[in-house]
Order: C-alpha cells, then structure tokens, then sequence
C-alpha cells in the first residue's frame, strides 16, 4: 500500500496556497451560535504562500488509530517545518488543525485505508499574517487538499467544505477553488464568472485583533441581505468600482484604529483619477487593494513607480485563473 502512495506521486508535490480578495463585505446579522453571518465576493488570486510535501516511503498502519486521539495519530503522520515564527506550538497551526480535522472525520466515518504515508510538509510563507487575505485558512484547505489525495480518503469537495469550516470561515472558500459569492459564515459559496483582472495590493505594517473589530461599537452588523442572484447581476458596481450598497463594513473601524492602514488606502484613493477605480480594503484587512484594467496593468514603468512610492510593501497581482 505504501509503495502504491510513493510511486502515483511526485516525492514532492508543490502547491499554490492562494490569497484571496473579498471585493465587498458586509455583516447581515449576528446568529445564535455567536457567530456574524456576511455576504461577500471572493477573488482568488495567483499570488500566496507554496507549501511543499514530501511523501515518505514510511508508512503508518491504520489500527493504531483506534487506540490514539486524532491529535496523537497526526503528530504520527506529520513533520511540519516552515511555521515556528507563526505558532509556537504545531498543534495551534492551522496546517495541523487541517489535518486533523481531516483525519478525526476520516476516523469518525471509518474510512481511513489500511495504511497512510508519512508525509513532511514545508510551508514557504510570502502572505503577511492578519492582512485579509487568507493566508493561513489557504495553507489550511491546501493542506486538507493534498492530504485527501495522498492518504486516499476519498473526501468530495462538499464534505472537504464542511470538515474545513470547522477548522476556520475562510477555509471553505479555498476548498472551493474558485471565486465565489459567500453568505453564512462563509461556508454557503455561489460560484460567480468575473471578468479577468490584476491588482495593485498594499500590505502595512498593522493588525487589529478580529475579535475587537467584532466587538467594536462603530461596526455596522445590520447591512440589509442581497440576493445571489442581485450579486451576479450587479457585479459591475463592486469589480472595477465600488458603488452602493456595496462597501467594507470593516473599513471604518480599521483604518480608526491602524493609521498604517488609513495611511495606504489613502495613498491608493489618489490613484483613482488615473485607476479609473475603488481603492478598497480586504477582509477585515489590513491589506488594501486598487483593481487595474488590462492596459494599465501593462504598463511596466507605471506600475513600477506606483509599487516604489507606496508607503509600505506593494505587489501586483491577478486573478486565479
């Protein structure tokens, strides 16, 4: 069995763990379990983090499942390198919190094959942490990706979609693959065709704590629900430019609180004469962004001049195509 796992992979496969943009985000409500249902538009882009896995020949027997917890069959499983300077501990990375979860409903749903490769996973970090732009949910649902296919348990995207959102919100989306129009906690995802585009994408020195926004008085929970079918329709007043209804609910409370972050939206809004577009945050940022049409994106010496005067860290990036 472990010979069948080595020898129909690559002893190293190599992913893309995308970023993502949300290009509106409101909060509709606040529900029973605590948490806010949204709506939003997710763009995937070409840019993130790579994670790179390295299936042994070693493999572990499957029985031995039954006499340890999952938490203690992953650490079996798993070597995790690349990750120290974002948890101290492995087990608070989502990379292991994925493949636990995957192993738990796997053992949960007894389905786990007779033996599972070893498997050594080396994240190449490029995403900052706390920006809005998914990095570490997309390490997360890569992982759970990958070691599907590895250990061969067979998961569809549905169930990989709700194992992932136990894991974090924004996992589902990069299970998904695609960019999609979410509601609930952002498990519910609508697939939506937008039109191709490139970014330019500001990332500032500053994190505001997700659970103090949630919490912050000036934070508008109460933004009226669209329908999937209104979002499809209308994508045209949130792609290029932002018109209302659609907004950031985040926006206010973050760049009151990160003048790093009202810093670099600035500096993007000055562009708009030229852009012919939103400058907008991501998330519950702090990362902002300005979509570019084709012909400016091309230009290499304007953008080149727009990335060197940005008051912080800037990159250009597309969508996933």
């Amino acid at each position: 069995m472990t010979e069948n796992i080595a020898s129909s992979f690559a002893s190293k496969i190599t992913r893309l763990s995308p970023a993502k943009l949300n290009l509106f985000l409101h909060i509709t409500g606040k529900r029973a379990d605590g948490y806010h249902n949204l709506q939003t538009v997710f763009r995937l882009l070409d840019w993130g983090d790579y994670l790179h896995f390295s299936v042994s020949n070693d493999a572990v027997i499957s029985t031995i499942a039954s006499e340890l917890s999952a938490n203690q069959f992953c650490h079996q499983l798993l070597i995790l390198d690349g990750a120290e300077a974002i948890t101290t501990s492995i087990e608070d990375n989502l990379i292991f919190k994925a493949a636990r979860a995957l192993l738990a409903s796997a053992i949960q749903s007894n389905t786990l094959p007779e033996q599972l490769a070893k498997v050594h996973i080396t994240l190449d970090k490029h995403l900052p942490m706390g920006a809005g732009l998914g990095g570490g949910s997309s390490n997360a649902a890569t992982t759970m990706l990958v070691l599907n296919e590895i250990w061969q348990l067979n998961f569809i995207c549905d169930e990989l979609i709700k194992i992932g959102a136990t894991v974090g919100a924004d996992v589902p989306i990069f299970i998904f693959g695609q960019d999609a129009i979410a509601m609930g906690i952002g498990e519910e995802l609508t697939t939506i065709e937008l039109p191709n585009q490139q970014y330019l994408v500001l990332t500032p020195n500053a994190h505001v704590n997700t659970a103090k926004l949630f919490a912050h008085p000036k934070l508008q929970r109460d933004i009226a629900p669209l329908s999937v079918a209104t979002i499809q329709t209308q994508y045209a007043n949130y792609v290029q430019t932002l018109t209302t209804p659609y907004h950031n609910v985040f926006t206010p409370v973050v760049t009151s609180l990160a003048p790093a972050v009202a810093d670099a939206l600035s500096y993007l809004q000055g562009l708009k004469a030229q852009a012919l577009s939103t400058a907008r945050m991501t998330g519950s940022g702090s990362a902002v962004f300005l979509p570019l049409d084709a012909s400016m994106a091309t230009n290499k010496k304007l953008m080149a001049k727009w990335i060197a005067d940005a008051p912080c860290t800037a990159y250009i990036a597309g969508n996933l195509k």
